[in-house]
């Protein structure tokens, strides 16, 4: 089958010398919920913005359902549903005339009816988009990328400063049109959504991929499936005083917690006990856990992908 988005040495520089995307490479099946994860400033947006045909790269080639933007930009356009990080939309049209709107510059739309009883959007109809709720413009800014009946959706970020309930509303939303047989191709900050949603994510920093796989083959590479995050009361030891404890493959050090990715958790707290106990220094706090998405980002970027 051939792949929904494909792209080869793709590079975007800045006015000659900033380097927002440099080298990266992407194939992304049919059928596919991928997620681009990085910090900020790590190219994401540059990159999906090329995709999406808003962005000419400095060099590199794009195909998007074997189609080049160069020769066939509306035709792709016909396919593709955009919902960009900040969506601003007249407040003065209800929910009902801004997807007939939206619906109206395509060939073949879906009925905004049935797009807004699928995003619980049907009792906000006839009412003004200036007096939604931020969830409700969330999923209206959706809405409008999925009017056009589209084969591929990008979305942005687009579950940022949402409350819980409206997050899962949004997976469900993604999860529908993957069983459409429709691609989705997402950045986000929250690993538990990538983790939840993703088939595939790409770890992006400094504009290219470090990392590439599943969630659980990502996870796998750690070393360890558990996690220990602990703190002393002076700080004692360095990475390497951590590291000979019995079954610790990595240690990273966070704001004054150490965590440890471990095979055995049974086989190393005990280890961890004595070692703070010799020390002299007493234990503040200790927690054990499956290892995530997020250690894996930690891992590989020495960061956190935190909302910033």
């Amino acid at each position: 089958m051939q792949p929904a988005i494909v792209a080869r040495n793709l590079v975007k520089t800045y006015e000659g010398k900033v380097e927002a995307v440099r080298g990266l490479d992407l194939e992304i099946q049919a059928g596919e919920c991928f997620g681009l994860l990085g910090p900020n400033g790590a190219g994401k947006t540059t990159t999906i913005e090329i995709l999406e045909g808003l962005l000419e790269p400095t060099s590199g080639d794009v195909e998007i359902l074997g189609r080049g933007w160069q020769t066939h930009a509306r035709e792709l356009r016909e396919m593709l549903g955009i919902s960009l990080q900040e969506t601003r939309l007249s407040e003065k049209l209800t929910v009902r005339e801004t997807l007939r709107l939206f619906a109206s510059f395509y060939a073949e739309p879906r009925s905004p009816d049935v797009v807004m009883e699928e995003l619980s959007l049907t009792e906000k109809s006839e009412s003004w988009v200036g007096k939604l709720s931020g969830g409700q413009k969330q999923r209206l800014a959706v809405a409008t990328a999925l009017v056009g009946n589209p084969r591929i959706l990008f979305l942005d970020e687009p579950t940022t400063g949402l409350d819980p309930q409206s997050r899962r509303q949004l997976w469900d939303i993604v999860r529908n049109f993957q069983q459409r047989k429709g691609t989705v191709m997402l950045t986000t900050h929250y690993m538990d959504e990538a983790e939840r949603l993703c088939d595939r994510v790409a770890v992006v920093d400094h504009g290219k991929i470090i990392a590439q796989g599943t969630p659980n083959e990502l996870i796998d590479r750690l070393g360890g499936a558990h996690m220990i995050e602990f703190a002393t009361s002076d700080g004692v030891g360095d990475d390497s005083f951590w590291r000979v404890l019995p079954g610790v493959e990595a240690v990273h050090h966070d704001e004054g917690a150490w965590l440890l990715t471990v095979h055995e958790p049974h086989e190393t707290i005990p280890a961890l006990l004595a070692a703070v106990q010799r020390s002299g220094a007493k234990l503040e706090q200790l927690t054990t856990r499956q290892a995530s998405l997020e250690d894996v980002f930690v891992h590989l970027t020495g960061r956190h992908l935190r909302e910033e």
